[in-house]
């Protein structure tokens, strides 16, 4: 059974599906409403899929929620795929200070 990309994939879909069901409409519904495939929307849905922006947009269009809402609190490293190495701003800064002038 295919797993979640990452944790933020797996909070959007669960937040789209729930949505979903709130208005008693099948995947093949908002698909159909967003413009896309049902499997791709379904990938989405159990968070297998990275969307892009575009895409997220038109979901929350046809759910009929800001997407605002689908994306509160996907902040991050922990939210995003394990990588070698992440980099935030804040350690671009410290690593700056910490250099001698």
């Amino acid at each position: 059974m295919p797993v979640p990309r990452s944790r933020a994939a797996d909070i959007l879909g669960r937040r789209v599906r729930e949505a979903r069901i709130a208005l008693g409409m099948s995947q093949e519904d908002i698909a159909n409403l967003a413009g896309m495939h049902v499997t791709n929307f379904g990938r989405i849905e159990r968070g297998e899929a990275n969307s892009e922006l575009h895409t997220i947009v038109r979901i929350a269009t046809a759910l009929n929620v800001d997407p605002a809402v689908l994306m509160a609190g996907l902040y991050g490293t922990e939210m995003l795929p394990d990588r070698s190495r992440s980099y935030s701003v804040a350690d671009f800064v410290a690593a700056q200070r910490a250099q001698p002038e």
